[in-house]
């Protein structure tokens, strides 16, 4: 056996982890949490709320998952399940989803419930939809919380056909019923917000989209970034809305919208329709990430070729989320901080 004299021991090179996007060969609508030591993450699988536990991000691919609720066989929340987002509120865990009948009409958010400690145990019960007095078609419905108070904000229609869909916030009294009426918080106005043209027998001929909407608190900011655009172009994106953590967040004085797009495609990257995101902290805490989905190749669409991928992100002096562009597919990235 060989024995290193002192001094002439070498310790090995140090090396930099890395990963590589896309997470998982495809999912859209990527969400996740982070709880006592574990990232839970899901994405819209269409048919069901699958949950994936980890505690590192970067090595999805790895992790175990468990189907957690299978939709009833009929009735209003059977079909189409998209963008779950589950919560720890108030001691109990939550499962945000909309869900519909069998048409797009009749799409709706949802609630289940779980007092487990582990999402991926325990019993979820049906809580019943989520709707404000209106109960107009909702989809993308995310929870926050601002000063003790927690709000629900998600992507909703104005009246009852499709053309365009808003960003509306709500105060909730507590995680399954909404308190009060709806705040439409963003509309599309901008030509960025407004790629929406469709060539679908059962469709309106253009519908103008804000969806996804997904809260951070920074400083004394209050960073709302939604998609916009219709997720069927190439063209979707992200914008962002701000508010002053103190304002009254149901005046629509309160929010200032960002004239221009603050994450969109990168052909030269092959990154396209990037969009519907949610963001993460590095198990150390020291870092913040940005989780959202694309396509690989122009005029994928809504469909099964999104995958979800992850990137660090900065922040501006003025307390802005700087994301840059988003990452090329196979590209090494070094791992969340703390992995």
């Amino acid at each position: 056996m060989f024995l290193a004299s002192p001094g002439f021991a070498q310790a090995p090179a140090a090396t930099v982890p890395t990963f590589t996007n896309p997470l998982l060969p495809a999912g859209a609508d990527p969400w996740s949490i982070y709880h006592e030591g574990y990232y839970y993450y899901t994405h819209t699988t269409g048919r069901n709320i699958t949950l994936w536990k980890t505690k590192s991000l970067s090595q999805l691919k790895t992790a175990p998952s468990k189907v957690v609720w299978t939709p009833p066989a009929t009735g209003p929340n059977s079909r189409d399940i998209w963008a779950p987002e589950l919560h720890y509120l108030r001691g109990k865990w939550y499962l945000y989803y909309a869900a519909d009948a069998g048409t797009n009409q009749t799409h709706r958010l949802w609630v289940l419930e779980n007092a487990s400690p582990d999402p991926l145990q325990g019993t979820w019960t049906d809580k019943g939809q989520l709707t404000d007095a209106t109960n107009k078609w909702a989809i993308d419905g995310s929870v926050f919380e601002n000063n003790g108070q927690l709000y629900l904000v998600w992507s909703g229609w104005e009246d009852d056909v499709n053309g365009r869909q808003n960003i509306y916030l709500a105060r909730l009294k507590n995680p399954w019923t909404v308190d009060g009426p709806r705040l439409k918080v963003s509309t599309p106005v901008f030509g960025w917000e407004r790629n929406g043209d469709l060539n679908a027998a059962d469709n309106p001929p253009h519908v103008d989209v804000n969806e996804g909407p997904e809260v951070l608190r920074h400083g004394d900011k209050l960073v709302l970034i939604y998609s916009a655009s219709g997720c069927w172009t190439d063209f979707y994106a992200l914008g962002m809305l701000t508010a002053p953590v103190g304002s009254d967040l149901l005046q629509p004085g309160s929010w200032t919208k960002s004239p221009v797009p603050v994450f969109q495609q990168d052909p030269a990257a092959k990154v396209f329709a990037p969009g519907h995101n949610s963001f993460f902290k590095s198990p150390d805490g020291t870092q913040d990430w940005i989780l959202y989905h694309a396509n690989d190749e122009a005029g994928q669409g809504c469909g099964r070729f999104r995958s979800p991928r992850a990137q660090a992100f900065t922040w501006s002096a003025d307390g802005l989320p700087v994301f840059g562009k988003p990452v090329a597919p196979g590209q090494p990235l070094a791992r969340p901080s703390g992995e």
